[in-house]
């Protein structure tokens, strides 16, 4: 094992680690400038990390659960950049990283393609990368030293296996189904994976019929406009399927102001994904059908890897977080899910 050796620096972070630093330091930072650090800090390890955006709650989550996980309390450095949503941000931010000389990048990256030369930028300076939520399309998956996730297409799948049997016990699986999909961002990972999983299970099922596949950008106010157009196209539309909590807010409020209803009593069954605290209370007050989860604390097991490497310990390439999926009649149990990560 390499000896990581720790830097001096300071980097922009959020407005939070500035307020902490102008505590701890007494003196104040620029935006722009790198500062060195106290000697106490040299032992700290340094993490960069580029998260795609806040584009949803579920990426507000899960922005906090790599905050908590790399505090200066825990041993850690963090120089966290927001992409906003556009790839080339996130390759300026690692190439930042690089000149900086971080012991470790995160990467929750936007696209899965597009990363080849900028992750060989980081293995030839010896800066071991780990990918976290989304995935990448890479030749050589040396590129990267392991990645951390929900598993995408076992989501699509919970999903089109529940309709399957929702059908079932309404007696209606030989009835002709009518499905509008709204999907995420175009070329990431949990896009890719749902939409797959789902269409395994569509493809058998005679009677399934998929009107449309349209982009809803994982926004609420997307989804809403997609929704929206949607009901204006086709008079009977059965099922949505929305692929995060933030889309099917949107798909809601157009489902409501079209004049129908949805959920378990309505006229559109309702499939979402992520289960954000909002989204699990309208599966409790039955306005979502099934919300199958995406589990947004994912940090602490990027810090857990991290720990691994320091020790020496062999890792796993991949790893997956426990998940669960919210029907109206589990909604109220106790998780079912261990808090361990399976390779």
């Amino acid at each position: 094992m390499r000896q990581f050796i720790r830097k001096n620096i300071w980097a922009v972070a959020p407005v939070v680690f500035v307020l902490v630093a102008l505590v701890l330091l007494g003196s104040p930072l620029s935006s722009s400038k790198v500062q060195e650090t106290p000697a106490e800090d040299d032992n700290l390890i340094v993490v960069g990390v580029s998260q795609v955006g806040s584009e949803s709650v579920w990426r507000s989550a899960h922005t906090q659960s790599i905050q908590d996980a790399f505090t200066r309390e825990n041993g850690y450095m963090l120089i966290f950049d927001n992409a906003r949503q556009k790839q080339a941000n996130q390759i300026k931010a690692i190439r930042s990283f690089i000149s900086q000389q971080v012991d470790y990048i995160v990467l929750s990256p936007i696209e899965e393609s597009g990363w080849d030369t900028v992750l060989q930028e980081a293995k030839d300076a010896g800066i071991p990368v780990i990918l976290i939520d989304r995935k990448v399309s890479v030749d050589d998956d040396s590129l990267y030293a392991s990645w951390v996730g929900s598993d995408f297409v076992c989501e699509g799948q919970d999903a089109g296996y529940w309709l399957e049997d929702y059908m079932k016990k309404q007696g209606r699986e030989d009835d002709e189904v009518n499905i509008v999909v709204l999907k995420g961002t175009k070329g990431a990972s949990a896009t890719i994976g749902r939409t797959r999983g789902f269409n395994e299970v569509a493809k058998v099922q005679r009677n399934w019929n998929i009107l449309q596949q349209v982009d809803g950008e994982f926004t609420t106010a997307k989804g809403k406009e997609e929704m929206a157009r949607l009901l204006d196209q086709y008079e009977d539309i059965d099922v949505v399927v929305s692929q995060n909590d933030d889309m099917t807010f949107g798909a809601l409020e157009a489902i409501r102001e079209a004049g129908k209803t949805a959920g378990v009593d309505g006229d559109i069954t309702v499939i979402s994904f992520d289960a954000v605290d909002a989204g699990v209370e309208l599966v409790r007050n039955g306005e979502i059908n099934i919300d199958v989860q995406c589990n947004p604390d994912q940090g602490k097991y990027v810090e857990q890897i991290i720990q691994d490497m320091e020790d020496g310990k062999e890792i796993e390439k991949a790893y997956y977080v426990p998940e669960r999926v919210y029907t109206q009649e589990n909604v109220g149990e106790e998780e079912n899910v261990t808090e361990g990560i399976s390779g």
